[in-house]
């Protein structure tokens, strides 16, 4: 990671850029304790006899701004769907069907036309059936545009993951491809402070810095068989809150010990941002997109059986350790 205290500029938090992560999660729980609770810690699940009904809905986030920038939307759409597509996955739901809602101030068939194709793409990647969607026209509401969707998926009762780590557990991490579609206005802010979008990257695989902020998210849809079939306990999706969602697999010690290496994308928004370590746990994957719960006894069979490796275990104890931090 980056020295901090080398970096120009004042020290940049997700609050400051815009985000705050505690507002927003006591916002989302004034809102579920009005509507009242689903099944399910990253899709609704809905009992339809001898199966779940799940549904996801996400969307593209201040991405969008990137892409605006560019004026290259061709990789959003992959975006949408990752993010739903990767909740359900999470769940132990196979993904089978999804809507997407694009709003726009104003009607651009390029545009359009361009998230299309990576809808289209985002489908193909995720095995499963693009079945609608709506443009809505919105010029006093909308400035640019807005995309997000709404995912469905069906699994067999028994087939879907229980959500909970136990002490003893290993931890099976796989690769990000990047960023993500999550904490891009940290990311923004960070990179605009003495950059433009169109300036030349700094590091090796892409000619801007835009397109490394626009790099696509990882559709994890090929784990599910595999981890069904080395019986994962529970899965985390590495985005909102960063690090921190493995709590959502039960109140332990999370000890992350190899953790798949920071990609240079979060190494030059720390450095431009004068971000701290925690910080960027607690925002980015830094590097590791998805993680899953399980017996250590399936551990290294499941790591060998997709692109995947053993990066840590389960404590008693309720943190996230990772290199060198208690989150």
């Amino acid at each position: 990671m980056s020295d901090e205290d080398g970096s120009d500029g004042e020290e940049l938090t997700y609050a400051d850029a815009g985000v705050d992560i505690d507002a927003s999660e006591a916002a989302t729980a004034a809102l579920i304790g009005a509507v009242g609770d689903s099944e399910g810690d990253y899709a609704g699940l809905l009992d339809i006899g001898d199966r779940y009904l799940a549904l996801a809905t996400d969307g593209v986030g201040t991405k969008l701004l990137v892409a605006e920038a560019l004026g290259d939307y061709s990789t959003v759409g992959i975006d949408c769907i990752a993010m739903n597509v990767n909740d359900l996955v999470a769940a132990g739901v196979r993904p089978v069907a999804f809507v997407d809602y694009l709003a726009v101030d104003e009607p651009d068939e390029r545009f359009a036309e361009q998230v299309g194709e990576g809808l289209a793409r985002g489908a193909e990647l995720a095995n499963m059936e693009l079945v609608g969607g709506e443009t809505a026209v919105m010029p006093e509401v909308v400035k640019g545009l807005d995309l997000a969707g709404t995912c469905a998926g069906l699994a067999a009762k028994d087939a879907v993951f229980d959500g909970r780590a136990r002490p003893g557990d290993a931890l099976v991490g796989w690769r990000s491809s990047g960023i993500h579609s999550n904490g891009l206005t940290l990311a923004r802010e960070a990179t605009t402070r003495n950059h433009a979008y169109t300036d030349a990257c700094p590091f090796k695989g892409y000619e801007t810095i835009g397109e490394a902020l626009l790099e696509p998210t990882r559709i994890y849809a090929d784990l599910l068989d595999p981890m069904r079939d080395h019986g994962v306990r529970g899965a985390a999706h590495i985005t909102g809150g960063g690090w921190t969602n493995l709590e959502r697999l039960g109140d332990h010690r999370y000890v992350v010990e190899e953790p798949f290496d920071v990609h240079p994308t979060f190494e030059f928004v720390q450095s431009e941002g004068n971000v701290s370590d925690e910080e960027m746990h607690r925002t980015f994957n830094m590097g590791t997109g998805f993680v899953a719960a399980i017996d250590p006894a399936g551990a290294e069979a499941l790591a060998e059986a997709t692109d995947g490796r053993v990066i840590g275990r389960v404590e008693a104890g309720s943190s996230v350790a990772i290199r060198g931090l208690e989150l």
